[in-house]
């Protein structure tokens, strides 16, 4: 029950933590999604990443491009280079295939967005590096509340 694994946009509260409603990415398909977000929460999410070594993370980046355009209005992603995370993972995810938490390198170009009023709102993310890429096109509908 991975949401980067999500089709159409049935897991996206899946594990949701904190101020910040994260929207996944995909392994590489073209997806359309649909999704309810809370009102009063900024949204992030990846144009495209990776999780690897610093020198995965260098070769990545080197090529990586995206768009995201909300509403028709584009986006301008923020470039993250190599930077030290801390993974906690269950056996069998698909990042690691193992469980437990390590140290490793997370790279990628992300946006995050501040709240969005409540009603219904469109959301494309294009990302891509080398040969992988990205697609995902997203309907969301904010509560009131």
């Amino acid at each position: 029950m991975n949401p980067v694994s999500d089709q159409d946009g049935h897991l996206c509260a899946q594990g949701q933590k904190g101020g910040i409603w994260f929207l996944a990415g995909t392994f590489g398909e073209t997806v359309t999604r649909s999704c309810t977000v809370p009102a009063g929460v900024p949204i992030a999410f990846p144009l495209v990443n990776r999780v690897g070594e610093a020198a995965d993370c260098d070769a990545f980046m080197a090529s990586a491009k995206g768009s995201a355009v909300l509403d028709g209005q584009a986006l301008e992603p923020e470039r993250y280079e190599a930077t030290p995370v801390q993974v906690t993972g269950v056996d069998g995810n698909p990042l690691t295939q193992h469980g437990g938490r390590f140290g490793t390198r997370a790279c990628g170009l992300w946006e995050q967005v501040e709240p969005l009023a409540p009603g219904s709102h469109t959301l494309s993310i294009r990302g891509s590096s080398g040969s992988f890429a990205v697609s995902v096109d997203y309907t969301l509908q904010v509560s009131a509340g």
